[in-house]
């Protein structure tokens, strides 16, 4: 038994998120965390939003709350979709928690202590009306290069170009609206990452084999452009503050640690954070300081996360000069699209997924994003994409299957798993088939390959059907009762083994399909090729019942209703 640490992308505090931010991170950890947990596996699933930085200060200002209200507000919200989407992780913290605070100001001790750290001075945008300097979000004007007229400081929105604060045409003060700005000389903590490239070049050298194509290039691209020394401090009011014990200059300035570099140290916060709600049971060093080889770690997200997760954050680790854990394995994720154009709150074009519970159970989206994840290049939300994969393999391969089944054994064998005659050479068959596709199937898990491993278990669907056309029991019944009484306890069998091991993907429905028997709690463990072979987990006798309709088929009215309210117009 390995065991495996697991963390996907922070979700950042500011909105609920979109189906692209769900299927580019946490769906997929949550997939691979289901599976490695039901084969025996000793797996920590950590997440947290991510609720620091300008865009936090900015949202609660708009919705008149303190900002420490409005993250504790945002993280319940968001806390609450997650769970609609039934995602297990074993801890969702906050990047705002003391855990966080006390270990970010020691990497930032240990970095200084090291020699990484460095205090420069800078010139940086003044506000006399809010007195305070600015940070560049903090900035908004007229774009020089596409007129845009509500520019940031750090980028335009509309052309994508970044931008200084000062590049930006008739500047003002988001808070205030003052244009009455001045450029000012300022202080600020920048870690050093030009003299700890070499080492970051030796580190992803030794793992950027194992990586996926997108992670190792976007790392080796960062690399080879090479690394510069950044600011790891700014001027806001909610942030982790400087240590005013290393720092007491800037500490009574009120400057806050940059939210790029405690976020990432979130993943070990939000762990101390989770033992710290069981400290006699729960160790949290054991998985993240002078480890033993024993803990595998795997991170997911998109790949605009990439390069803070496989250049900038290690650098800070190795910076520090202590044991912490670094990733061993980065799953890097494309886009997806809506329609081919970005999904955009502002302009009500997608699906976000508080939206997506809202129309459908949490199942229907996991499996369809499950098996079109964008993992080899961007793929694209298309409604009729979504009800024709709902339609085909959801109600028709696997609900139907189910439902026909055990309605037909209890309308002509009552509310218990027939007995019937020995398998023969259909079953044998059939045996060999699944115990092949369950292999294919365990084989895309383990290499975090989503797309086939969904693929391999709409198989394994797939071979059930074949049997049951092939076995025809509502013919063979009239021949051959015993036989049919075989063929219906082979399919029950298949429903047993398609409940177990379709759990890490549609989790609500496999507890329906299972539930339908009357079996001990621990025949939902994983299923061995042996058993795969021999399809008699359910032997005959065994209660069951009807479970109400797993999939409900989409209709072309359900999916005008779609498009109309989501729009559904090319990108």
């Amino acid at each position: 038994m390995a065991r495996h640490l697991i963390t996907s992308a922070l979700p950042y505090i500011n909105g609920i998120k979109h189906l692209g931010n769900m299927v580019g991170s946490m769906l997929p950890a949550d997939v691979y965390s289901r599976y490695l947990r039901q084969r025996g596996h000793d797996v920590l699933y950590i997440c947290a939003t991510d609720e620091h930085g300008t865009p936090a200060e900015l949202a609660a200002k708009e919705q008149g709350l303190p900002v420490d209200e409005f993250c504790a507000q945002a993280h319940d919200a968001q806390k609450a979709v997650y769970d609609g989407f039934a995602l297990a992780f074993d801890y969702f913290g906050r990047s705002s928690s003391p855990e966080n605070r006390e270990i970010t100001q020691h990497f930032a001790r240990k970095l200084n202590e090291n020699g990484f750290i460095e205090e420069r001075a800078i010139r940086q945008v003044y506000s006399p009306a809010d007195g305070r300097f600015l940070p560049d979000r903090y900035v908004e004007g007229t774009c020089p290069h596409c007129g845009y007229d509500k520019a940031r400081g750090d980028q335009c929105e509309n052309c994508t170009r970044v931008l200084d604060p000062t590049d930006l045409i008739n500047p003002r003060s988001a808070i205030s609206g003052s244009t009455d700005l001045e450029v000012r000389e300022t202080k600020h903590l920048f870690l050093l990452q030009s003299k700890l490239q070499h080492e970051v070049e030796e580190w992803v050298a030794r793992h950027e084999a194992d990586w996926p194509q997108l992670a190792a290039s976007i790392a080796r691209k960062w690399l080879t452009e090479g690394l510069h020394d950044r600011a790891i401090t700014r001027d806001l009011d909610w942030g982790v503050p400087v240590p005013a014990d290393t720092w007491p200059e800037l500490a009574a300035e009120g400057k806050v640690f940059y939210v790029w570099f405690d976020a990432p140290i979130e993943y070990i916060g939000a762990t101390k954070e989770w033992a710290d709600q069981d400290p006699e049971n729960r160790d949290w060093k054991s998985w993240w300081y002078d480890v033993d080889t024993q803990v595998r770690y795997t991170e997911f997200m998109a790949k605009d996360n990439v390069p803070f997760h496989t250049v900038m954050f290690p650098a800070t680790e190795l910076g520090v000069r202590e044991p912490w854990k670094k990733v061993d394995y980065v799953k890097a994720f494309n886009w997806l699209t809506y329609y081919g154009g970005k999904f955009s709150t502002s302009q009500k074009r997608g699906v976000f997924t508080d939206q997506a519970l809202d129309i459908l159970p949490a199942d229907y989206w996991r499996y369809f994003l499950i098996a079109n994840a964008p993992e080899s290049d961007d793929s694209s939300f298309t409604w009729e994409h979504f009800t024709a994969t709902v339609n085909k393999d959801l109600a028709d391969t696997l609900g139907n299957f189910v439902n026909r089944v055990l309605s037909f054994s209890r309308k002509r064998f009552g509310d218990e798993v027939p007995a019937g005659g020995l398998p023969g050479e259909a079953e044998a068959k059939l045996g060999e088939e699944i115990a092949a596709l369950l292999a294919e199937y365990e084989s895309q898990m383990e290499a975090l390959q989503f797309r086939k491993a969904a693929a391999a278990l709409r198989a394994l669907w797939s071979a059930g059907n074949s049997y049951l056309e092939e076995k025809a029991p509502w013919l063979e019944i009239k021949t051959d009762k015993d036989g049919a009484a075989l063929t219906l306890r082979t399919a029950m069998n298949l429903i047993h083994l398609y409940a177990v091991v379709s759990e890490p993907l549609i989790p609500a429905t496999s507890a329906a399909m299972r539930s339908a028997f009357g079996l001990p709690a621990d025949t939902a463990t994983w299923v061995t090729s042996d058993e795969a072979k021999a399809l008699a987990s359910v032997p005959s006798g065994t209660p069951f019942t009807v479970p109400p309709v797993l999939f409900a088929k989409l209709t072309d009215e359900d999916l005008a209703t779609y498009k109309e309210r989501f729009g559904g117009q090319e990108g």
